[in-house]
């Protein structure tokens, strides 16, 4: 369904985007096999969810995740639910930027995109969950999977406005190992961090692995893709990431953890020469985590 067009004159971000396109965004793109969930107003949420799910490759019934995300007191689902459903899956789900160039990044590397629209007025709201699935700039469109149509044509110019009632609030759930085009290092981080203890062990390793790999001078990625091998049982791949970190950053941390995974392989030579190199950070400039390299000193020696 359609909402009634909101005003005559297209909003500034529709005008500007039609007539300069960012030079790395494709005047038209569509994912024209994306599954669709057909469902009445109040089960969006889910429906769009099981799309997620399905073009990751990883299918839902849609009766399962309405029983996993559907809260019949609000007749409806919160946006936490939809990313915490998408994360017990073994997704990355990352909230986007809220812009229209980011939503529309997405749709062009491949990647469906969950949005919330307010199909009637800010001050009485009528919230809809839609999965954004493709566009074109030239012809002013949009294609939704939304309600009970798919691929429904909406202008612009209708999206752009129920779209802003929600803050512009949008987010894409990958399979682990993918990652979005538009999200930024911060954004990437704040939603492995959201999906760790959350997601099968070897999901959220490949997660972490991928964005180290896009930003090989994040410390904390390095880090938390060692720690998620190491979680997952898996050694060896631990001690490659935690050896990638201690190769461009001298860190107490990474050094200690270095230690750790290569204890875990029985390679103790290896593990007190990375011991003795975090307990000689630490010393210089990271008190914090003297004791603890200390103590894995300790055990290398045993």
């Amino acid at each position: 369904m359609l909402p009634a067009l909101v005003g005559c004159a297209a909003p500034p971000v529709v005008t500007a985007l039609r007539s300069a396109p960012p030079p790395d965004l494709p005047p038209r793109a569509e994912l024209r096999h994306l599954p669709f969930f057909a469902q009445a107003d109040t089960l969006c949420g889910p429906a769009v969810l099981a799309s997620l799910l399905a073009a990751a490759g990883r299918p839902q019934t849609l009766q399962s995740l309405v029983a996993e995300v559907y809260l019949p007191g609000r007749a409806g689902t919160l946006q936490a639910e939809m990313l915490a459903g998408a994360r017990r899956h073994g997704l990355l789900a990352v909230e986007l930027e809220p812009a229209l160039a980011a939503a529309l990044r997405e749709v062009a590397a491949g990647w469906p995109v969950a949005v919330l629209l307010n199909l009637a007025l800010p001050i009485w709201p009528r919230w809809h969950y839609a999965v954004l699935v493709g566009y074109d700039l030239p012809a002013g469109r949009v294609w939704l999977h939304s309600g009970t149509q798919a691929r429904s044509p909406w202008s612009l110019e209708t999206f752009e406005y129920t779209w802003a009632r929600s803050g512009h609030w949008a987010f894409v759930a990958l399979a682990p190992g993918m990652l979005p085009a538009s999200a930024d290092e911060e954004a990437l981080t704040r939603a492995l961090l959201a999906g760790d203890g959350v997601a099968a062990p070897t999901d959220a390793a490949d997660a972490w692995s991928a964005a180290a790999q896009r930003w090989p001078g994040r410390l904390l990625l390095w880090l938390g893709a060692g720690n998620a091998w190491l979680a997952a049982g898996r050694p060896r791949d631990a001690t490659i990431a935690f050896e990638q970190a201690t190769r461009r950053f001298d860190s107490a941390v990474a050094w200690n953890n270095l230690a750790q995974s290569r204890l875990q392989l029985g390679n103790r030579e290896g593990a007190e020469s990375a011991a003795r190199k975090a307990v000689a950070r630490a010393e210089a400039s990271e008190p914090d985590w003297l004791d603890t390299a200390r103590r894995t000193l300790q055990e290398t020696r045993r």
